[in-house]
C-alpha cells in the first residue's frame, strides 16, 4: 500500500529546500504537494490571471515565475482561495484534493482535502491551523518503505515539524 509522508515548515525558503532535496533523491514531482498561505502579493508571484474556474476560484500560477523559480517544476501549481482559510498557494496532490472546496465553497476546506487524502482528522485540523498561521505543509508520495524512510529523513533533516505517515486511499478504476 502506498503511503504519503506529510510535515509542516516554518517558511517558504525550508519548503523550497526540501523540496528541492526531494528533486534530488529521486522524487517526481507528481509526487510531491506543497501548501502555504498567499501572503507574497501579485507583485512577487507570477499569477497568470486567466481563471482555470469560472468561478474564479483558482487561479493558475506561471511555473517559472514562482518564487524564483525554485518550486516551478512542481506540477499543478496555482493559488486557491478556500473560505475560511484564505488564499493559498498549492501544488501537486494536494491541488487537486482542494480545489473543489476552493470552487464549491466546501464545508471542511484544507481538512476535508486532506482528510480526503488519507490524513486523519486530527492530523489534518492540525496541518489546517498551521497553514493558517503562516506555515507550508508538504507532503510526499511513497510506494515503497524505503521511499518513506528516504522522505522521513529528508524532512528531519530539514527541521521539519509535525512529521507523520498516512496510508493513501486507493485509486478507483
Amino acid at each position: 500500500m502506498s503511503k504519503a509522508v506529510f510535515c509542516t515548515v516554518k517558511s517558504v525558503d525550508q519548503a523550497t529546500k526540501i523540496v528541492e532535496r526531494l528533486k534530488a533523491s529521486g522524487f517526481d514531482n507528481n509526487d510531491i504537494s506543497l501548501l502555504f498561505p498567499d501572503d507574497t502579493g501579485p507583485n512577487q508571484l507570477g499569477v497568470d490571471n486567466q481563471t482555470k474556474a469560472p468561478e474564479g476560484a483558482t487561479t493558475g500560477v506561471s511555473t517559472g515565475a514562482v518564487l524564483g523559480g525554485g518550486l516551478g517544476w512542481l506540477a499543478g501549481i496555482g493559488a486557491l482561495a478556500i473560505p475560511g482559510v484564505g488564499p493559498l498557494i498549492a501544488a501537486g496532490p494536494i491541488m487537486a484534493a482542494l480545489a473543489g472546496a476552493a470552487v464549491g465553497g466546501a464545508v471542511g476546506g484544507v481538512t476535508g482535502g486532506l482528510i480526503g487524502m488519507g490524513i486523519p482528522e486530527y492530523e489534518a485540523k492540525l496541518y489546517e491551523r498551521k497553514v493558517s498561521e503562516g506555515h507550508a505543509l508538504i507532503s510526499v508520495h511513497s510506494e515503497d518503505s524505503d521511499e518513506t524512510k528516504r522522505a522521513k529523513q529528508i524532512f528531519e533533516e530539514a527541521d521539519a515539524e509535525d512529521i507523520s505517515m498516512a496510508n493513501e486511499p486507493a485509486k478507483r478504476s
